[in-house]
């Protein structure tokens, strides 16, 4: 248990590096922070990611008043000024409390860590990924490995429990504008229901292809005749997404590179499906419920990035070089995710459609 009185505390420090799906599965975490310090100034030390397609933590949680400001840290920096930057704004700020969110990277960079917040005033660490907390935990029965999320939690049971799978701890607290402007941009569909898609990756392992989203989207149109259709993504994907899209027979909305990862919450928020790759918006997609078909590259464990919560199909192909954990993949030619057809995912898509129909039809009337 924690060794000091929550009530007490004014601030604390939460350290998480990554950028839109890494902050979207560390908010069960976020809220239970909030919960157990609901009087602390809350500051992160994160990243600004160094790709234009990776946004910052600020723009998923501003707003939120899960985090009250950042501290910016250089990833793979070796500059002593750069670091000494840091230091002396985590010195002034003197946090009692040190919430770590990062998975664990070898004993001397979790010593090395430690004492550099020592220094820095904090004399409280919590969540350290030691022993049991520095893995997921891997499911014999189903095959697949603990999610981010749940590994988080469980680094921070000190702090009290927190159920995985409660909507409330994946709310990002979108503001009245934010929601405002999603229906503005839907009121093109007519009060039709829709679909997304974001087909763009930053990672060249995990992209399948424009030609099989467009095959994939034109097999779904003929099942979904009167259906609208949303992109999403940053504006570098809004080339591939207008090709995946051509030959889709209702409206059409491209909005990549027009939302922020906010607005893109907003606007999934009502999609009846969401499909792509391994990306920030499926995990935006699954926080707010909205069943996810996902064309997976199995550079990474089963489950551990999976799309959080229930009614999800994800299509992942097992092969020797699995686990690889390549951001380019040269020799194999990513055969982990080209090897999935547009049978796969069409089969998959429709699956996970009807469940969330189903679990539609037994919505309590409100």
């Amino acid at each position: 248990m924690l060794k000091l009185d929550p009530a007490r505390v004014k601030r604390v420090l939460i350290y998480r590096l990554g950028s839109l799906g890494d902050t979207v599965v560390a908010l069960p975490a976020l809220h239970l922070v909030e919960r157990t310090f609901p009087a602390a100034r809350r500051l992160m030390l994160t990243n600004i990611p160094v790709h234009s397609k990776a946004p910052a933590a600020a723009a998923v949680l501003e707003g939120s008043r899960l985090v009250d400001g950042y501290i910016h840290y250089p990833v793979h920096t070796r500059s002593v000024r750069e670091l000494a930057r840091v230091w002396w704004q985590i010195f002034r700020f003197r946090p009692q409390v040190v919430i770590y969110l990062m998975p664990a990277r070898g004993r001397l960079s979790l010593e090395r860590d430690t004492w550099f917040f020592r220094l820095g005033g904090a004399h409280h660490m919590v969540g350290l990924p030691v022993g049991d907390l520095a893995e997921p935990s891997f499911d014999p029965k189903s095959g697949t490995w603990e999610h981010e999320a749940s590994r988080l939690l469980r680094c921070l049971r000190s702090l009290g429990e927190a159920d995985v799978d409660d909507p409330a701890g994946w709310d990002l607290r979108l503001i009245p504008e934010e929601d405002r402007k999603a229906q503005e941009l839907m009121a093109r569909f007519g009060g039709r229901p829709f679909i997304a898609c974001g087909p763009g990756t930053k990672m060249q392992a995990k992209d399948w292809g424009p030609e099989n989203w467009r095959a994939l989207l034109a097999s779904l149109t003929a099942k979904l005749p009167n259906h609208g259709l949303i992109l999403v993504g940053a504006k570098e994907d809004a080339a591939v997404s207008e090709y995946s899209c051509a030959q889709w027979t209702g409206p059409v909305a491209n909005l990549c590179g027009l939302l922020t990862p906010r607005e893109t919450a907003a606007v999934l928020k009502p999609a009846e499906l969401f499909l792509g790759p391994d990306s920030g918006p499926m995990h935006l997609a699954a926080a707010y419920g909205v069943p996810c078909a996902i064309v997976y590259a199995s550079r990474s464990r089963r489950g551990h990035w999976f799309p959080t919560g229930t009614g999800h199909e994800v299509v992942y192909h097992t092969l020797a070089c699995s686990l690889c954990n390549l951001e380019v993949c040269i020799e194999k030619q990513r055969e982990c995710i080209t090897s999935i057809s547009i049978a796969e995912m069409a089969s998959a898509s429709m699956k996970a459609w009807q469940f969330g129909q189903a679990r539609l039809s037994r919505a309590p009337l409100t």
